[in-house]
């Protein structure tokens, strides 16, 4: 997946969210699947992955199993309220968000959805602009980090 874009929507008092057109039309070629929703793991947010998408992030978590109380720390929390079988409607973008999750997250009624690559982040639409700001300090140091070390130069003539 390639998932791109972010989108404001809102989540009623059932804690349905409706994915507007433009997203749903890019989950087209998984929208009849199975979804996976959970807690993210570095900021209050929660995470949709398209069940495809999730069972390649399991494959990596497994690779690191042991047999020790940090696996089994990471793995309780990884999992932690995650449900497995949620559903996007189709035709009408629809998915049903758990309360437990949503009460995780703080999503009150406005929702940002912002699309990460294989997985779409829910956020409570205040605390995503809150983080959004925070990083803005930080943001040209590690955008200069990552592109530095992956690909040797990003711009020879140095003008960014």
């Amino acid at each position: 997946m390639n998932l791109m874009g972010q989108f404001d929507c809102k989540a009623d008092a059932k804690g349905r969210v409706t994915l507007p057109n433009s997203l749903k039309n890019q989950l087209m070629p998984v929208i009849n699947q199975d979804f996976v929703i959970k807690r993210a793991v570095f900021q209050d947010c929660l995470e949709l992955f398209p069940k495809s998408e999730f069972d390649v992030l399991m494959k990596q978590v497994r690779a690191k199993k042991n047999i020790s109380r940090d696996y089994d720390l990471f793995f309780r929390k990884f999992t932690a309220g995650m449900k497995i079988d949620v559903k996007v409607d189709s035709e009408t973008g629809r998915l049903q968000v758990p309360k437990n999750l949503i009460e995780f997250a703080g999503i009150k009624k406005e929702v940002a959805l912002n699309c990460a690559d294989d997985r779409i982040e829910i956020w409570d639409k205040e605390k995503y602009e809150a983080v959004l700001d925070e990083s803005d300090a930080v943001y040209p140091d590690v955008a200069e980090k990552i592109f530095t070390e992956n690909s040797g130069t990003v711009n020879e003539g140095g003008n960014g």
